[in-house]
């Protein structure tokens, strides 16, 4: 089945398809409305993308299995060479998304007796319709803007975590995606509610291969975190050079409560990623720790967004960019203390590496502080790597590449060390790579 095109229809076949409400359909028909409505981003890089052309829906297996044994072979083989049937052994459960549907998903027992819930967000509409309509596009709203709305409209897989009250999973959850057509869209939806006094750590991956046709990722991800509880959200993004990689993320934080995004953006031809937290409860915390390569062709435009509603509460964004080969890697990022977010702390640090003089670096940043008793540092930083520390460790049998290799991954130490190790060891192979 595939689905070709963004029309009223082909939106009506989509829901069809995985058998949703009434309720449901007509989200995705004001989505599709509000899509048609708003206009392209009056920033950062140039999106031109056919929309007509783009495959909205595409399924090479409908069913969601928790057994590998029943998941097309073919499939298995592939996703084994890219390492995600070993990376689940490091884990508490994992989600796989294959073009347009979530194929499998497991989860151990020890979980499933504590009432955690990991899933498709299809299956929870379906299983958990309570909690989804609680929280479901309440968050990122169908009009935040014309991706948001294409997702609304479109989406198919993406992940449903519930975490019950005064649970703490050990180990995290994961979930991958991968594009494997040409002219592919894929629009997973990702809702995590981690409820009061628990914690969660979840790890996504994401990989297509190389067509000289663009492919377009426009994902939504939605996180509520409960009073005193802690969040962590791990993205490293290793899309092909021909992705277009455009996606909204935003987390609410509740009194007392921690969200973290660990974000990394390495491949897509033309990247737009800002993962926010909105500081709503007293005391609570914020953090954004995000890398981004911009290599030949590549336009990285990442950062971070933290709106202090609440008292006494704090925030932090850290920021490593790396430009060579003719790349783009730009800093965006908005921190807004309001009047009312009395004594709240904001910090920014955005440090860049360009490798030649081809590249290129911008840091664009709005920070805005509403009361005198609350305040928001900003340090920048714009870099080249030293002739000397190329020279020292060259003078140590060091070869050229390889010294560069180590100054690169030493920039980028303040990332690495937040990661898993497994996760870690993939990204210094991926920096490698991509040097």
């Amino acid at each position: 089945m595939e689905i070709v095109g963004i029309t009223e229809e082909n939106i009506k076949k989509i829901s069809s398809i995985k058998g949703e409400s009434d309720d449901i359909l007509k989200f995705r028909l004001q989505s599709l409305e509000n899509f048609q409505k708003s206009k392209l981003p009056d920033f950062g890089p140039k999106i031109e993308i056919d929309f007509a052309k783009i495959i909205y829906y595409k399924s090479s297996n409908d069913a969601l299995r928790d057994d590998w044994n029943q998941v097309l072979k073919p499939i298995v083989d592939e996703l084994d060479t890219l390492g995600v049937l070993e990376s689940e052994t490091h884990l508490d459960g994992m989600g796989v998304q294959y073009e347009s549907e979530v194929i499998y998903h497991n989860m151990l027992e020890e979980l499933k007796s504590k009432n955690v819930v990991f899933t498709s967000i299809e299956d929870a509409m379906k299983h958990y319709p309570e909690i989804v309509k609680k929280y479901f596009g309440k968050i990122v709203s169908n009009a935040e803007n014309k991706f948001a709305s294409l997702n609304g409209a479109v989406f198919s897989g993406g992940s449903f975590i519930y975490i019950p009250p005064h649970t703490h999973l050990e180990r995290p959850l994961q979930s991958y995606f991968r594009i494997n057509s040409r002219n592919m869209g894929q629009f997973e939806r990702t809702l995590i509610v981690v409820d009061d006094d628990s914690s969660l750590h979840y790890v996504e991956g994401c990989t297509a291969p190389t067509y000289s046709e663009s492919s377009l990722h426009a994902a939504v991800v939605e996180i509520y975190v409960g009073r005193g509880s802690k969040c962590r959200y791990s993205t490293i993004q290793n899309w092909a050079p021909n992705v277009y990689n455009l996606v909204t993320k935003r987390a609410v934080v509740a009194d007392d409560g921690v969200m973290e995004w660990i974000d990394g953006n390495i491949g897509s031809y033309k990247t737009m990623k800002y993962p926010c937290c909105v500081l709503k409860g007293d005391r609570s915390q914020g953090t954004c720790i995000t890398i981004s390569v911009a290599s030949l062709l590549q336009e990285q435009d990442s950062g971070a967004r933290m709106i202090h509603l609440g008292q006494n509460t704090k925030s932090n964004i850290i920021s490593k960019s790396i430009a060579q080969n003719g790349g783009n890697a730009t800093y965006r990022g908005k921190v807004l203390i309001t009047g009312k977010a009395q004594n709240s702390e904001a910090i920014v640090k955005c440090d860049t590496l360009i490798l030649d003089e081809k590249s290129k670096s911008d840091t664009i940043v709005t920070n805005s502080c509403h009361n005198k008793s609350s305040n928001i540092e900003h340090e920048a930083t714009v870099s080249k790597i030293s002739e000397d520390n190329l020279f020292y460790l060259m003078s140590r049998g060091i070869s050229k590449e390889e010294a560069m290799e180590l100054i690169v991954l030493g920039f980028l130490e303040k990332f690495r060390e937040e990661l898993p190790m497994e996760y870690a060891v993939e990204l210094n192979q991926l920096i490698k790579r991509n040097l």
